[in-house]
């Protein structure tokens, strides 16, 4: 891992070199990720033993050459590539070293054409142990969830591992009879063939390796339903938000206490889509295994949650609600590089005091002024809109961010700060992003107020260590 730089050298604006692909690599997470080429599509086949813990992988990969590539370079880790073919031909050359996969094809495809790599695979999948601590495929105590963000990714798949290496996934995978299987995406079929079950998942929408996800576990599956019961007030109201299936995987024994802390997620996401758009995705899922977990996480389309993180106290609703608006800021919108992980997570801390707002709850400029005081008695040493990659999941990173979102939702006003956001994210949908898209977006759609810009707002929130009155 690179030395973290000093905060106060990260003030303003960034500046990163550019590969011959014109990604930049991405110094909060070396080694990971190759702008040589871009991947559209990942076919994977898994066939996974839950008691031994053994995976037998065959990937199939389909990707565009941005540059002539002598060598091919992929990220997989604690597991070993076993055979691999490019455009149907055998390679002979492939290397594995640390985290990398590195192939050398006797035809180096030339810049601009498409290619097919199939890479058969296998090994004891385990997390990627880092600054981070352990990150990607984990054991439970019966079954297996994954935890890719950041690096978590190439502990069960060979990939381009960088946050905007975007593509569409399906998913093949064979397991053990009586447990069940849940992937990003839609589930297109399923059957079982004596002791082994085989589900198939179809991830349309592009999508960042990271965010990639598999559950098993011994779950049941319901709809969620929820009673009309209009919210006492929904900031930057809009009419006529769709209705989202949402569903709830979890062990039998736990699914009352489940179905009772998630009564208030059907308000949740008509109140997201009000503020925030359309939900970006077919559905969404909600896992809870058997295991406490230190922290919820989200994937693409669903998000998983101990049974500790499952009350109805504010503090698990707020974080209910943090993962959810993660559909839209964090998976559909995706930072182009680690260094704005603010653009995810300082939204989907904004998010949960626009929930407090709408169901009646503390007012988001409450959370506001308090999330201030909280920061003005730490140490003012953290630059939120490139933190370094020591200090990406700070805490700082979340409220910081959200106070930036705040200070232009004071400047522009309600109506067009509601509108800003629905246009970010309709205008990048399942793209890529960077804080200067946002600045042109907020500048579009609110520049008619006097004297905003959404730059001068947001500076003093992002890349200045002083904190900035609120």
């Amino acid at each position: 891992m690179t030395a973290e730089r000093q905060p106060a050298s990260r003030e303003g604006t960034r500046a990163r070199p550019a590969t011959a692909g014109g990604v930049a690599p991405d110094f909060y997470t070396p080694g990971h990720g190759s702008g040589d080429y871009q991947v559209s599509r990942y076919e994977l086949h898994l066939d996974y033993q839950v008691t031994t813990n053994r995976l037998a992988g065959h990937a199939t990969i389909t990707a565009r050459a941005s540059t002539a590539l002598i060598t091919i370079t992929l990220n997989l880790a604690g597991l070993r590539a076993l055979e691999v073919q490019l455009d149907g031909q055998r390679v002979t050359r492939f290397l594995q070293r640390g985290n990398q996969l590195t192939i050398t094809p006797d035809r180096p495809p030339p810049a601009g054409t498409g290619f097919s790599l199939d890479v058969r695979y296998g090994g004891t999948p385990a997390p990627l142990r880092g600054i981070w601590g352990g990150v990607g495929w984990e054991e439970l105590t019966d079954g297996v969830l994954v935890a890719g963000q950041p690096i978590g990714a190439p502990t069960w798949f060979p990939c381009n591992d960088h946050p905007s290496q975007k593509a569409s996934f399906g998913y093949t995978i064979t397991t053990d009879a009586n447990y069940r299987v849940i992937c990003n995406g839609v589930l297109i079929s399923h059957h079982a063939n004596g002791s082994r079950e085989t589900w198939v998942f179809e991830q349309s929408e592009p999508m960042a390796s990271y965010l990639a996800s598999v559950q098993i576990g011994r779950y049941d599956l319901l709809p969620l339903t929820f009673h009309a019961h209009p919210p006492a007030h929904r900031a930057g109201r809009q009419e006529g938000p769709g209705t989202v299936p949402q569903f709830l995987a979890a062990p039998p024994a736990l699914m009352t206490k489940a179905r009772a802390a998630l009564a208030r997620q059907g308000q949740m996401m008509e109140s997201f889509q009000t503020c925030f758009g359309p939900y970006p995705f077919t559905t969404y899922t909600v896992v809870v295994p058997g295991d406490r977990l230190e922290i919820p996480l989200e994937a693409q389309s669903l998000s998983v949650f101990g049974p500790n993180h499952l009350n109805q106290g504010w503090e698990s609703q707020r974080l209910i609600a943090h993962e959810l608006a993660h559909q839209w800021f964090g998976n559909s919108l995706t930072a182009a590089t680690w260094a704005d992980i603010w653009l995810h997570e300082g939204f989907a801390c904004y998010a949960e005091w626009l929930w407090s707002e709408t169901s009646g709850n503390s007012t988001a400029a409450n959370r506001a002024r308090a999330a201030w005081r909280g920061l003005s008695v730490n140490a003012q040493d953290l630059v939120v809109g490139d933190p370094g990659p020591g200090s990406m999941f700070d805490e700082r990173v979340y409220t910081r961010g959200a106070l930036a979102l705040h200070a232009l939702r004071r400047a522009a006003g309600d109506a067009l700060f509601f509108s800003f956001l629905r246009a970010w994210t309709e205008e990048h949908r399942f793209g890529s992003v960077k804080t200067t898209d946002l600045c042109v977006t907020a500048n579009r759609i609110c520049g008619a107020v006097p004297g905003f810009d959404a730059r001068t707002i947001l500076t003093p929130w992002l890349y200045r260590l002083q904190l900035p009155t609120l």
